[in-house]
């Protein structure tokens, strides 16, 4: 994978060292167009990021770490990081990254609920387990603001959401906020411009609104509080296009994927079209489970894990409309799926089969298999980080 820039990109370049005339050569240099020094054969020193994906593994209790090379996109387990201090197993392991990457947080499912700390080495990708904080309830989902200086959490047993402080050291103070819900909340996430915060409520066909102080982490109800979703639909993971003009949501219950366009000024979501996450021919029970987007904002993939397939859909960026494409075969029972940041790969976990398959993906959107991984038991969260 190679770092891509634009024509007409600038970058700020303080000292060029002239080769034949050593320290005396040293000058700076103003702004200078990227196609320039590409043209005029001048190194850019700014190699493709390493990037690393993290498997949260509910049953065995750790997190599978991977490194991607950077050729292939082949991965290699470099560590198995086991929860400190946690006995029972969850139901699943929710994760968060940081925004500056340099954490990583874990909510766990058993009591007590709490959230683990864990820091990311900048240059290895390995995690140290640096603290654990208690959390309101057992969270289906959590989720940091855009500023890394609160953590989200959504409730699905106790319906219900929740704020708490984020340290600069990046361990997490106990809650500052519990916000009772409709049933059964599963996603919260904030918007691109952290000022409203939105969580699923797969029991009540809702997703709630909330508008959000970035200063001090309070979140109030916004109007309207909520967006409706057809009965019975469960709506249960959302994810913004992004640009920010559009929202995504997979629902649960009846396998469609809706797509809104989005007021970032007064956070109104307006349906666009309803598109089916289901494979052609689907009879049995509808039990679809998570989407993610590429970073140009031309495909999304959504799961359903009855089938064990992946949908793909092709995205109009200037409308925001889905076109349903193919249903690609993948691991049993597959409970999230993640595109990493790059946009080359998409890599999907089985919940049942204990694996995890990396995919291409290809100008067309479409899917090719490149390899499954063996990782720990009932894999059900992922996350990519792109490291310097």
């Amino acid at each position: 994978m190679t770092r891509k820039f634009q024509t007409g990109q600038f970058l700020q370049i303080n000292h060029v060292r002239n080769r034949t005339g050593g320290g005396a050569g040293m000058r700076r240099i103003g702004k200078i167009s990227l196609a320039a020094l590409f043209a005029s054969g001048v190194l850019i020193g700014s190699a493709a990021a390493d990037e690393f994906v993290y498997v949260g593994n509910a049953d065995s209790n750790d997190i599978s770490v991977f490194r991607m090379a950077k050729e292939d996109g082949a991965l290699s387990l470099i560590e198995t990081v086991p929860f400190a201090g946690v006995e029972k197993p969850g139901g699943s392991v929710p994760m968060a990254v940081s925004p500056d990457k340099h954490f990583l947080y874990a909510g766990i499912r058993s009591q007590p609920y709490m959230v683990l700390t864990f820091s990311i080495a900048p240059q290895t990708g390995k995690l140290t387990q640096i603290g654990k904080s208690e959390l309101a309830d057992s969270m289906a989902s959590i989720d940091t603001d855009h500023s890394g200086k609160y953590l989200f959490g959504a409730s699905y047993g106790g319906h219900k959401v929740s704020v708490n402080p984020i340290a600069k050291d990046g361990t997490v103070g106990a809650p500052s906020q519990v916000i009772p819900t409709g049933q059964n909340a599963h996603a919260i996430h904030p918007d691109p411009q952290n000022r409203r915060v939105f969580a699923t409520n797969l029991g009540s066909d809702q997703v709630v609104a909330f508008k959000f102080d970035s200063e001090t982490g309070q979140l109030t109800a916004d109007q309207p509080a909520s967006i409706a979703f057809p009965a019975k639909s469960g709506p249960r993971h959302l994810t913004f296009a992004p640009d920010g003009k559009f929202v995504y949501v997979v629902d649960e219950l009846d396998g469609q994927v809706s797509s809104f366009s989005y007021d970032a000024v007064t956070g109104a979501w307006k349906n666009i079209d309803r598109q089916s996450a289901l494979p052609d021919g689907f009879k049995d029970k509808i039990w679809a489970a998570d989407l993610d987007i590429t970073p140009d904002g031309r495909f999304l993939y959504a799961t359903e894990r009855t089938s064990s397939t992946i949908k793909i859909f092709g995205v109009d960026t200037s409308t925001g409309k889905l076109t349903a494409r193919e249903s690609v075969p993948t691991e049993t029972q597959p409970r999230d799926i993640k595109v990493d940041p790059s946009g080359s790969y998409l890599a999907a976990a089985g919940e049942t089969s204990n694996s995890m398959t990396l995919y291409s993906i290809g100008k067309d959107g479409n899917l090719t298999k490149l390899k499954s991984y063996p990782v720990g038991k009932k894999p059900n969260w992922i996350e990519i980080v792109s490291l310097p």
